[in-house]
């Protein structure tokens, strides 16, 4: 059985264990240290407070073993603020360039906040390569504004404030995307990131 983890340091860990909990075929894991990294097929980082979860996998001395189980190949997703963990460069769209940790794992460019208050949570279809249509739940999401080889944007949203920019980029086996699937129920991210544990 595929043993998928969800970081669960802060944020929506929860609702992602539960999402993993309803398919068949997958074993979800609560992964706290780093001892659990060792026995999963693919990792979940959720959203929440980027800062604070940066904070606690320093604290943890999460750091290396994260970074080595990226190096494996295994396939890690990033959504919301884990979008943002996983960037090498992050800015905000009030203060500009930010000193927050980050794992600097996908070369990709993202700014936080980027919506504003105006629009701090919606919903939206976004068409993403190699999964198609995906419900996607915005909450005070980050945007991509750039992705550098060897990653790649593989998913954009129209807006009227801020025109056509990315929502979702790949790096290798790295995933990152801007929204919290786990909140609309659509399970297609899932199934692709299980397909691709699988391989």
């Amino acid at each position: 059985m595929i043993k998928i983890g969800v970081l669960a340091l802060q944020g929506d860990y929860l609702e992602h264990y539960q999402v993993l909990k309803s398919l068949g075929g997958v074993e979800p894991v609560i992964v706290k240290h780093s001892k659990e990294l060792s026995d999963i097929d693919a990792l979940i980082i959720p959203g929440g407070e980027s800062t604070t979860i940066g904070s606690l996998i320093e604290n943890r001395m999460l750091s290396k073993p994260l970074v080595e189980f990226m190096e494996t190949g295994k396939p890690v997703l990033g959504t919301c603020a884990g979008a943002i963990l996983l960037a090498k460069e992050v800015v905000d769209r009030v203060v500009g360039e930010t000193k927050q940790y980050t794992l600097r794992a996908m070369n990709i460019r993202i700014m936080r906040n980027a919506y504003g208050r105006q629009r701090e949570s919606f919903i939206a279809t976004v068409d993403i390569e190699d999964i198609g249509e995906v419900r996607a739940a915005f909450i005070r999401a980050p945007i991509i504004l750039e992705a550098r080889e060897p990653a790649r944007i593989t998913g954009y949203l129209n807006d009227s404030s801020l025109g056509r920019h990315g929502v979702a980029a790949r790096e290798k086996n790295l995933y990152a995307v801007t929204f919290h699937p786990e909140i609309t129920g659509d399970i297609r991210l899932y199934n692709y990131i299980i397909q691709q544990a699988k391989r």
